[in-house]
Parts: structure tokens; C-alpha cells; sequence
């Protein structure tokens, strides 16, 4: 049992020194947001909801109605409201976050300066729903994060060391070796997993924290530990943090420096948290009772009031009111904040130090290590998939019996052997489809978070999990055809099983860059795994085994079909245009010998043009790929 004391006391988890990196932002950031718009097209079945008489623009949905306030560096902002009043799309925009389908106006400026790459790398954002490879312990989740994000003026061995001073830091220590977990994986708790996504942000000492309701589904001893951490990094950090709160207790109430209230995508207040009481009490509205300060903010921004009004034109006049109060008595005010702090940057030059470094936007490490770090990470987050006894149980299932089903057969039974070698093309051309359509669809959460963040290069990513896969995408083909060809009698020479295998393997990097293309074009494992069912099986239709006399005007599919031309260099593989094979004799009805180029199974394929085949599957690798790594562009915000 470690440090159980310190898992269980309310105090704040930074209690130990910090090491360096933690003591001080080095780039202290003064955000401003003024007159913040953020509209949104809705879906069809949502404009007949919308779509009023009253309605001005009957084809958007505002979700900012003009928000404005500013945070200094040591400050601590809390954005209080109900759900859907905007707090997530506020925090979204200031971090540079936000989706591209709705139209974001207004001014958001850093150090008055717009938002960049340096401004990305100095930002941390903790999203509300934790996001993590969940096969990796803590340790390895948090030292993989440092060695991607840390830059270069670091060594391997401080990054790591790093690492670990923020598993002490945030009171992880215990957990450190358990895996992090997912949705059918069991792992640490939702604290904790809480603490890992405060960590992984602390790595890069920003400068400006950004969280999304970081105490839910916290009890409010792990929440107070929580919190009390955040305001801590601000104070003594001199960070500027913020956060969407939805309903803290009087203790964390107490703990934020500003404060905004927002209400259906309104304000309601902005200002210092310890004068919001009396802000609302000076217009009229206080407690009728001794109450927590964010239920009786909250229950404003309902429209309610401690009197228990809930009729709902009630509410929608209060609300109005409200608002016509903050335009009346604290707009002005906060716009007046917004010029005073814009006068002073002008005259204090160290808060902009840094932010014109051009070296600090660019990525913080190089490529190869990044396609280093993200190999090595793959690889432990996926042996427990890759390696597991269903997948290879399977494959030795099928070439055992496929041995067995064609056991030693020979030339005399050639219309067998094509059968097999068929038969073959087709398992391979549908395997490794069907398998990584799955791939992007499930880590596009991990993606779009790690590269929204500027984490990685998108290519680097890319390669490494391709090459990550390549051991078991290639063992398992090559025990196949190693137990399948011996069994089955087919030509008994190094030469001719040696050429079976890579064309398996050429096949299987064909077939796996299709489902890798198709899982990056749809992104839901669904759609992906229909339509590749219906590519591959029109392949397979198309090779030349089950239909022999086809139409001209469709005859072109063969040319584009991976099973075809993997088909027709096995057959090449095995047999020659001069060689013969047992036949009946029709004249004398007898036996005889046929040349293998006349037999039907084999004359419509043909075994000429075997160059041109491997030529086909070669560009059917690349297109495929690129395929795949376009689509993959449009996750996440980064550009490489």
C-alpha cells in the first residue's frame, strides 16, 4: 500500500515541491474574448423546432449571444451555467477548438494576439470525456505524453523523470502501474482518470489550462483535490486556467477568481467570483435562504427564483431581465476591463515574451522520434489484440482443415488445386478487410484529441500504425501458407513456395490498405464493414473462378479487382503455359495430356502478363494508403 494517506486527506494534491517546469508558465497569457458569437446550421428535424413566426434567421441557431470578459495570468476562471447554456462551446472557442460546420465571430485574442501553433503548444485543454489508450498503465500513458510533447531542450531521461514527478504530483503514485481503462476494460477510477488528463496537459507547462467540467462524476473529496490542484498551478504558476463548472460545492465556489454566468448561450454576470452575490442582490435578487452560491446562481439561470416559481413565462422573463441587467450594469464595465488590459500589454512587453518564438510553434520533436515513440506505444497498446488466441486460433483452424480438404493433392487434379489456390486469394482478400475497417474508427477520439493539441505529425502517426501491425498482419499469412501449401501437395520446391508466400503477402497489404481506407473515409466501423463487404465481394465475383463467360461491357472489373490479379499470379506461381496434366481424351475416351494453359479454370485468367498483376497490386498498396492518409487530414486541426 502506497501513500493511501495522501489518496484520502482533502488537502490539495500539490504538496510536495514542484520540480522546475511547474514553478512558472513560461509565457503568461492574458486571454480576452469580446462580443463572442457562435451560430450553428440545425439538422432538418431540429429548424421545425426552431423555426418560428419571431424568427429572424429561421436557418441558424445562436448558441454565443456576445460574450466578452478577460482572464489575466494567476486567475482562475469558472464558467457556471445549466446544461446547454453554452459553457462547453465558450471553452471550446477560446481554446481553438471548435468545429468548422457553425460560424464563430467576435474577438479572442492571446497576449492580443490571434490564436497560432505557439499559442496551441502553450495551451492546455482537458476535455469533459476522458480519452486514453486503455490497455496502457498510468506510467506509460503519461511517459509516452512527455516524450511526444516535451521539446528536444529536454533529454529522454528528464522527460521521463517529468513524468514521474507529475504521477507524484497529482497523488497517482498507488495507481501508476494499473491500466488506465475503457468502456470494456476495467482500470482506474473516474479521480483518477480525471488526474491523468490534468497530467498529460501539465507535461508541456502551459500557460493557459483550459478544463471541461473537471469534477464530474467526482465525489467532492476527489473534486476538492481536483480543483484545489488547478488553482494552485494558477496561483503559484502564474497560469491562466479555466474552466466549465456545473454545479461545485461552497468550497470550490470560493476557490475561482472570475466568474461567468451564462444562461441559453446569454451572460448573466462576469466579474470577481467573491462580488457576484452582491451583484445580484444590488439588482434585486437574493437567497430567501442561507444556500450554496452556484444552486442559487444556477437557479437563476433557469429562471427561477427561491420562492418556487417555476411557471415557464416566468422563468422566460426573468431570464430577459437578467440579461437586460448585465447590459445595463457590468457590459460596459468588462469592455472597459477589455481596453485597460489591451493598454497595459502594450507597455508590458514580458507577457508577450516567447509568443513570437518561432521554434517554440514548430513541432516540439523530430519526426523519426515521433514515429518512434508512437511505434513503441502501438505496439504495447495492441499485442493484447494482435496476439490474442481467438484471432490465431482461427487462422490455424482454417489452414489445418484446407490441408486436410486438399490433402496431397497433385497436377491429375488440377480443377482442385485452383480451387485451393482460389479459395485462398479469397481468405486473405477478405480478412484483413474486414479487420482494419475497425482501426481509425476506433482511435479517431484519441487522434482528434492528440492532434488537436499539436501533439504529432499526422504522417508519423500514420506510418507507425501501419508498421505497428505489420509482424502479426504478416506472421499470421505466413503460417497459413507454410502449414496450407505442404499439406496440400502443391509444388514441393523452395522456389515455388517462397513466390506463393509474398504474393499472400502482397495480397494482404492490399487488402488491409483497403479497409484502412474505407475505416478513414466513413469513420463508423458500420458503414465501413458494409461497404467492404460489398468491394471485396464484387472482387472476388470479378477475379474469374466463378464466372468465366463475361460480358464485355463489364469485363473492365477484373482489371481493378485485387483478387483477380492476386489469383492470377498464384496460379503463376504454380504452374506453367507448356506444361501438361492428365485429361480425358474425348476422341478415344480414354486419358491423355492437356497443356495446363488450355484448361478452362486457367485459360480465362491466363498465366501471362504476371509482371503487370504485380504491378496492379503494387499501386493498388499505394492508392489505397493515400487514400487512407487524406482522409485521415481532416481529423484534428494541425497541419504538418
Amino acid at each position: 500500500m502506497v501513500d493511501i494517506e495522501a489518496q484520502t486527506r482533502a488537502t490539495p494534491a500539490l504538496e510536495s515541491p514542484a520540480p522546475t517546469i511547474f514553478k512558472r508558465a513560461n509565457r503568461p497569457v492574458t486571454l480576452k474574448f469580446d462580443d463572442v458569437v457562435y451560430k450553428v446550421k440545425p439538422s432538418k428535424g431540429r429548424k421545425l423546432l426552431r423555426c418560428t413566426p419571431n424568427t429572424k434567421s429561421c436557418g441558424e441557431i445562436s448558441i454565443l449571444k456576445g460574450l466578452s470578459g478577460v482572464v489575466r495570468p494567476g486567475e482562475v476562471l469558472a464558467m457556471l451555467g445549466p446544461s446547454g447554456c453554452g459553457k462547453t462551446t465558450l471553452l471550446t472557442a477560446l481554446g481553438g477548438r471548435l468545429l468548422t460546420e457553425g460560424q464563430l465571430s467576435g474577438t479572442i485574442t492571446y497576449n492580443d494576439k490571434p490564436f497560432s501553433n505557439t499559442i496551441k503548444r502553450t495551451t492546455g485543454f482537458v476535455p469533459q470525456i476522458d480519452v486514453f489508450l486503455p490497455h496502457l498503465t498510468v506510467s506509460e500513458t503519461l511517459v509516452f505524453a512527455a516524450l511526444l510533447r516535451m521539446p528536444n531542450t529536454f533529454s529522454r531521461a528528464e522527460k521521463i523523470a517529468i513524468a514521474e514527478d507529475v504521477i507524484s504530483q497529482l497523488g497517482l503514485t498507488k495507481c501508476k502501474n494499473s491500466v488506465v481503462g475503457g468502456p470494456f476494460t476495467r482500470g482506474i477510477s473516474g479521480g483518477e482518470r480525471k488526474r491523468v488528463s490534468i497530467g498529460q496537459e501539465l507535461l508541456i507547462n502551459p500557460s493557459l489550462l483550459l478544463l471541461d467540467e473537471p469534477t464530474s462524476g467526482l465525489d467532492s473529496t476527489t473534486a476538492q483535490r481536483t480543483v484545489s490542484a488547478v488553482a494552485e498551478l494558477a496561483s503559484t504558476g502564474g497560469r491562466t486556467v479555466l474552466m466549465s463548472i456545473h454545479q461545485p460545492s461552497s468550497r470550490l465556489f470560493y476557490m475561482f477568481d472570475k466568474l461567468i454566468l451564462l444562461s441559453e448561450g446569454n451572460s448573466l454576470y462576469f466579474g470577481n467570483g467573491s462580488d457576484v452575490m452582491d451583484y445580484f442582490s444590488s439588482i434585486g435578487y437574493a437567497p430567501s435562504m442561507a444556500m450554496n452560491p452556484s444552486d442559487f446562481l444556477l437557479d437563476l439561470a433557469n429562471g427561477l427564483l427561491t420562492d418556487g416559481a417555476h411557471d415557464r413565462d416566468q422563468a422566460t422573463v426573468l431570464k430577459q431581465r437578467l440579461v437586460l441587467a448585465y447590459n445595463l450594469n457590468l457590459s460596459e464595465k468588462v469592455k472597459a476591463d477589455i481596453l485597460v488590459v489591451q493598454e497595459t500589454n502594450r507597455t508590458q512587453l514580458h507577457l508577450d515574451f516567447g509568443l513570437e518564438d518561432k521554434n517554440f510553434g514548430q513541432w516540439p520533436t523530430t519526426w523519426w522520434q515521433e514515429f518512434s515513440v508512437l511505434f513503441r506505444r502501438g505496439v504495447k497498446e495492441r499485442r493484447h489484440l494482435n496476439f490474442s488466441g481467438l484471432k490465431i486460433g482461427q487462422v490455424l483452424f482454417v489452414s489445418i482443415l484446407c490441408g486436410l480438404l486438399w490433402w496431397q493433392s497433385d497436377i491429375s487434379q488440377l480443377q482442385d488445386q485452383t480451387g485451393l489456390l482460389f479459395y485462398i486469394a479469397l481468405f486473405w482478400g477478405f480478412l484483413p478487410v474486414s479487420q482494419a475497417t475497425f482501426t481509425f474508427p476506433a482511435e479517431r477520439k484519441i487522434l482528434t484529441k492528440e492532434r488537436e493539441s499539436g501533439m504529432y505529425r499526422l504522417s508519423s502517426y500514420f506510418l507507425a500504425r501501419s508498421a505497428g501491425d505489420l509482424p502479426m498482419e504478416l506472421v499470421l499469412p505466413f503460417t497459413f501458407v507454410t502449414i496450407t501449401y505442404w499439406m496440400a501437395g502443391l509444388k514441393p520446391t523452395a522456389n515455388n513456395f517462397l513466390l506463393t508466400v509474398l504474393v499472400i503477402l502482397l495480397s494482404v497489404l492490399v487488402s488491409q490498405g483497403l479497409g484502412l481506407a474505407l475505416g478513414a473515409l466513413f469513420m463508423t466501423p458500420r458503414s465501413a464493414t458494409t461497404i467492404g463487404a460489398v468491394i471485396t465481394m464484387s472482387f472476388f465475383l470479378a477475379a474469374g473462378f466463378y464466372v468465366q463467360n463475361v460480358p464485355r461491357f463489364i469485363s473492365w472489373l477484373k482489371y481493378i479487382s485485387s483478387s483477380y490479379h492476386t489469383y492470377k499470379l498464384l496460379l503463376g506461381t504454380q504452374y506453367k503455359n507448356n506444361e501438361t496434366y492428365p485429361c480425358e481424351n474425348r476422341s478415344t475416351g480414354g486419358l491423355g495430356l492437356c497443356l495446363v494453359g488450355d484448361n478452362p479454370s486457367i485459360s480465362k485468367v491466363g498465366l501471362d502478363g504476371q509482371a503487370l498483376s504485380a504491378f496492379a497490386l503494387v499501386l493498388m498498396l499505394v492508392i489505397f494508403r493515400l487514400i487512407a492518409y487524406i482522409s485521415l487530414m481532416r481529423i484534428g486541426v494541425t497541419k504538418d
